[in-house]
C-alpha cells in the first residue's frame, strides 16, 4: 500500500509539477483549456439563463457543466496537494488559494443553498476567478516570460514613475478642490483626485468638468502629462525587452569558432556551420 501511494504521488508530481516532464506541458495546456471553457460557460450562463422559459434554462446544462468543471478542478487540487513535497506551502500559496477558490462556490451552494441562492451574483463572480488560472500558462510561453522578466527588471523605475504620478494626482486634486470647489462637483478631495486620475489617463468620463479658467488650465496640463503615463512605462519595458534579447543572442556562442550574435531560433552557426548548443 505505501508503494502504491508513493507511485501515485510520483505520477501526480510528474504530470502536474515537474516542468521538465513532457507530460506536464500537456496537462497544463489541458487544464488551461478547461479554465477557458469554464469562464466562457459562466458568461453564457449569465446571459442565457436569465430567461427562465428558454430550452437551455430548462435543461440545466449549466449546472451539469459546473459540476463537471468543479470535479475536474477538485481532483487537480487534491493531486497537487498530495504530490508536492511541501503541501502546506502549496495550500497557502497564491496559486493554491486560487485553485481552492475555484472549487468552493459549488460546495457552498450545496451545503448552504439559501446563502447560494441569495448571493447568486457573488457566487458567479467567484467562479469567474478561474480566469486567473490561465496565467499558469505563461511559464509555457518564452516570449511572455521575457516580457514578465523585463517588467521585473524595470520595477524600480516603474515604481518611482508611478509614485511621482500619484503625487501629481494628489496635488492636482487639491488644486481643483480649491479652484472649483463643491459648487462645480468637486465636493471632496477624494472626488477631485478621482477626476485627476480620469483626466490624466485621457479617459474623460465627463461626469465632472472644470468651469473656471484656472481649472481648465490645470486640466490641460494633466492631459499633456497623461501622454507620459503611456509613453514612459512602455519605453522602460521595451528597453528591458531589447536588452534581454541582445543578451540572449550574445550568450549563444559556437563551441567551434566561438562566434556569437546568433538568432534565438538558429540551430547552426552562421560562420562555420556547426550545430549550436541549445539555449
Amino acid at each position: 500500500m505505501p508503494a502504491i501511494t508513493r507511485s501515485l504521488r510520483q505520477r501526480s508530481f510528474d504530470l502536474l509539477l515537474d516542468q521538465s516532464s513532457p507530460y506536464n506541458r500537456h496537462f497544463e495546456i489541458l487544464f488551461g483549456v478547461f479554465d477557458v471553457l469554464s469562464v466562457l460557460t459562466i458568461f453564457f450562463e449569465t446571459g442565457l439563463s436569465s430567461a427562465p422559459g428558454t430550452v437551455i434554462a430548462r435543461s440545466h446544462i449549466f449546472e451539469w457543466l459546473e459540476l463537471f468543471f468543479t470535479l475536474v478542478f477538485s481532483i487537480e487540487y487534491v493531486l497537487r496537494a498530495i504530490s508536492t513535497p511541501n503541501p502546506l506551502r502549496y495550500i497557502f500559496s497564491f496559486w493554491g488559494i486560487i485553485d481552492l477558490a475555484t472549487t468552493i462556490p459549488l460546495y457552498v451552494f450545496w451545503l448552504w443553498p439559501n446563502i447560494g441562492g441569495e448571493y447568486v451574483v457573488i457566487w458567479r463572480a467567484m467562479r469567474a476567478i478561474r480566469a486567473l488560472r490561465i496565467l499558469k500558462l505563461l511559464r509555457l510561453m518564452p516570449t511572455l516570460n521575457s516580457f514578465w522578466q523585463a517588467v521585473v527588471e524595470a520595477r524600480h523605475q516603474l515604481f518611482l514613475f508611478y509614485f511621482f504620478i500619484g503625487i501629481v494626482m494628489v496635488v492636482a486634486g487639491a488644486l481643483m478642490y480649491g479652484i472649483e470647489g463643491p459648487v462645480h462637483g468637486f465636493t471632496t478631495l477624494g472626488v477631485s483626485v478621482y477626476w485627476a486620475i480620469v483626466t490624466v489617463t485621457t479617459v474623460g468620463y465627463g461626469d465632472i468638468t472644470p468651469h473656471t479658467t484656472a481649472g481648465r488650465i490645470v486640466a490641460s496640463i494633466l492631459i499633456l502629462i497623461g501622454y507620459s503615463v503611456i509613453a514612459i512605462p512602455t519605453g522602460l519595458i521595451t528597453s528591458q525587452v531589447t536588452k534581454d534579447m541582445e543578451n540572449r543572442r550574445h550568450s549563444r556562442s559556437c563551441i567551434h569558432c566561438h562566434h556569437t550574435g546568433h538568432d534565438s531560433n538558429a540551430r547552426f552557426c552562421k560562420c562555420c556551420g556547426h550545430r549550436l548548443p541549445m539555449s
